[in-house]
C-alpha cells in the first residue's frame, strides 16, 4: 500500500512506476532522509492516508484470539478452510504470473494491453519493485538483423575530420533541473527566452530520460538511457567510453564537473571521474556566502556565482559542467527572494524564475572574464518537470521536450532555430564537429549538421523513436503505435495500418538502435 500510494506523488516526476532502485533512493542517500520530511509535510495526505487504510486491513483481519472461535473450529472446518486457502492461493499465483504461458508476466508486458499513454496504469508499483529486487541490469541482447543487415540500417560509429586547425574554445555546458519546454516562454523564463534568440536553439530538443541521473551519461557521454536501470547505476557505468571530458583532455583541455547537491548525490562524482573529469566540485568544496537550502545543497545563486569565480581560475582552454539544483523539489528558493518571482501557475515555476535569475546573474559575471568570448555555451534541462498543463505536455512527446540551445558570444553568426529532432545524446558529437576536432568515436547520437533527423528514448518496457515528423512505440517485439506528432500533436490517429512502408522504415531503424545498443553496453564496446 505504502509503495503504491508514494507513487501517486512520484509519478508526475518520473512518468513510471518505482522500480527497487528508485524506491530505495540509490545514488541520492545523503539527501534522502532530509527530503523524506520535507515530503511528508509537503504532501501529508498521503501518509495519511496510509495510515487510514492500515487500520482498515488490520480490523479486517479474523480475531483468532477470541476462544469462542478457537473451540468450535473444528477439523471439518480446518479442512474446508485450507481447502480454500491452498485454492485461492494456486489460483492468485496463476493470475500473478500472468496466466500458463512460458514466462511470467514482465513489466514491459503491460504494453500489450494498453496504448503506450495507459501502460502505467496496467501496472502496479509493488508488482514493479518485485520485478526489478534480485534484477542485476534489464537489457538483453537481441537479434533483430545479421551483422551485415544491421550495419547497413544503423552504425553507431562518427567520424570527424580535422576541419584547419581545432577551434580551442572553451566548453561549458550548463544542465538546468526541470526546465522543461512547458516552461520556456511563460514569463519565469525572461533571460533564458532573450539568450535563445542570440543562440543557435533547437526548437525540438529531446531528453533521454525522465529523471536527473539519466541526463549525465545522455549529455556527457551520449548514451541514452535504455534501460529500467540508470546506467550511472548499472553494472555498466565502468564500461569504457568515448565521453566528451576524456576526448578534449587529449586536445589540452582542463575538465571540471559541477553540482551543488552533497557529495555523492545521484553517484555524479563517480560518474565523473569514471567518464574522465579531472576535477569534481559538490557542496562540500563549495567556498563562498552561507548558502545551503537545508534539503538539497547549495542555492543556485550562489553556487553559479562559485562556479564563475573557479572558472576564471582554470587555465585555458577548459571544458567545464555544471548541474543546477534550485528548482527540484522542493523547489526551494532564498528567504530574500520570496514573493519577488511570479509564482506561475504551477508548484516548480517560482524555483524555475530563481534559477532563471540566477543564470542570469553567472552570465553578467561572466561577461567581465577574459576567458568570456572566446566560449561556447551549451544549456540544456535534464528532463521535463512533472506539470505541463496543456494536453501536448501530456502527450509522450511533451513529456521529453526540452530546450537544448549552443551560444557563443563570439561568433554572432551561430544562431537560430534549428528544426531537426535534437537530443541530448548529439550534443557530444556536436561540440566534437564544431571545434573541429578530429576523431572516431562510438556514439548514439548525431552532430547538429548531420542529415539524420532522429531522436530515441524509453520508458518503463516501452522504446520511443521520432524521425522527421513520425513518432512510433515499440513494445515486446512489436510496434504498438504510429503518429504523425506534428499534425497530430496528441497522437490520436494511429497510422500504423496505414502507413506500413513508414511503419517498417522507421521500426527497422529501432531494432537496429537497439540491437547495437544493448550488445555493445554488454560487451563492453562502447569506445573505439
Amino acid at each position: 500500500m505504502a509503495a503504491n500510494l508514494i507513487d501517486i506523488i512520484y509519478f508526475r516526476f518520473t512518468g513510471r512506476r518505482s522500480t527497487f532502485s528508485m524506491i530505495t533512493a540509490k545514488g541520492m542517500e545523503k539527501e534522502a532522509l532530509g527530503l523524506f520530511f520535507s515530503f511528508i509535510i509537503e504532501f501529508w495526505y498521503i501518509p495519511l492516508l496510509l495510515i487510514i487504510l492500515s487500520i482498515l486491513f488490520w480490523k479486517s483481519i479474523p480475531n483468532f484470539k477470541n476462544k469462542s472461535e478457537i473451540k468450535h473450529f473444528t477439523k471439518q472446518k480446518f479442512l474446508k478452510q485450507s481447502f480454500y486457502f491452498l485454492t485461492s492461493a494456486f489460483l492468485l499465483l496463476i493470475i500473478a504470473r500472468g496466466g500458463f504461458q512460458k514466462k511470467p508476466l514482465r513489466i514491459v508486458d503491460a504494453a500489450r494491453y494498453s496504448s503506450c499513454k495507459n501502460a502505467p496504469l496496467i501496472l502496479n508499483t509493488s508488482f514493479c519493485i518485485l520485478k526489478t529486487i534480485f534484477q542485476k541490469d534489464d537489457i538483453e541482447k537481441v537479434n533483430y538483423f545479421d551483422q551485415k543487415s544491421l550495419d547497413s540500417i544503423y552504425k553507431p560509429i562518427l567520424s570527424f575530420k580535422k576541419a584547419g586547425t581545432v577551434n580551442k574554445k572553451n566548453v561549458v555546458i550548463i544542465i538546468l533541473e526541470s526546465f522543461g519546454h512547458e516552461n520556456i516562454n511563460k514569463k519565469q523564463t525572461p533571460f533564458l527566452d532573450s539568450l535563445i534568440t542570440k543562440s543557435y536553439y533547437f526548437k525540438n530538443g529531446f531528453a533521454n530520460g525522465k529523471v536527473s541521473i539519466d541526463a549525465v551519461p545522455s549529455i556527457i557521454s551520449s548514451i541514452p538511457s535504455l534501460m529500467n536501470n540508470s546506467f550511472i547505476i548499472s553494472s555498466y557505468s565502468l564500461n569504457k567510453t568515448n565521453s566528451l571530458p576524456k576526448i578534449l583532455k587529449k586536445e589540452g583541455y582542463a575538465t571540471s564537473f559541477f553540482h551543488g547537491a552533497f557529495n555523492g548525490s545521484q553517484n555524479f562524482d563517480q560518474y565523473s571521474k569514471a567518464s574522465g573529469f579531472e576535477q569534481y566540485y559538490g557542496k562540500d568544496e563549495y567556498i563562498g556566502p552561507e548558502a545551503f537550502d537545508g534539503k538539497w545543497g547549495i542555492f543556485d545563486e550562489e553556487f553559479l556565482q562559485f562556479f564563475a569565480k573557479k572558472l576564471s581560475t582554470f587555465k585555458e582552454p577548459f571544458f567545464s559542467s555544471i548541474f543546477t539544483i534550485s528548482s527540484h523539489n522542493p523547489y526551494r528558493i532564498p528567504e530574500r527572494y520570496k514573493n519577488k518571482f511570479p509564482k506561475g501557475t504551477t508548484v516548480v515555476q517560482e524555483s524555475i524564475a530563481y534559477t532563471d535569475y540566477s543564470l542570469k546573474l553567472f552570465f553578467e559575471k561572466a561577461k567581465t572574464q577574459k576567458w568570456y568570448n572566446n566560449t561556447l555555451f551549451v544549456i540544456s534541462a535534464d528532463h521535463t518537470s512533472s506539470s505541463g498543463e496543456s494536453e501536448i505536455d501530456k502527450t509522450i512527446i511533451g513529456k521529453f521536450h526540452i530546450p537544448i540551445l549552443f551560444f557563443d558570444p563570439g561568433n554572432p553568426n551561430f544562431y537560430g532555430a534549428n528544426e531537426k529532432n535534437f537530443q541530448q545524446i548529439d550534443i557530444m558529437p556536436s561540440i566534437v564537429e564544431y571545434l573541429g576536432i578530429k576523431t572516431d568515436l562510438i556514439c548514439f547520437g548525431k552532430s547538429f549538421k548531420s542529415d539524420q533527423n532522429f531522436a530515441v528514448f524509453y520508458l518503463q518496457g516501452i522504446y520511443h523513436c521520432v524521425q522527421d515528423e513520425y513518432y512510433l512505440a515499440f513494445a515486446n517485439n512489436q510496434v504498438i503505435g504510429l503518429y504523425n506528432w506534428k499534425k497530430d500533436p496528441l497522437l490520436k490517429n494511429d497510422l500504423q495500418t496505414k502507413n506500413t512502408f513508414k511503419t517498417l522504415q522507421i521500426s527497422n531503424f529501432l531494432k537496429a538502435y537497439i540491437q547495437n545498443f544493448n550488445e555493445r553496453v554488454i560487451d563492453n564496446r562502447l569506445s573505439i
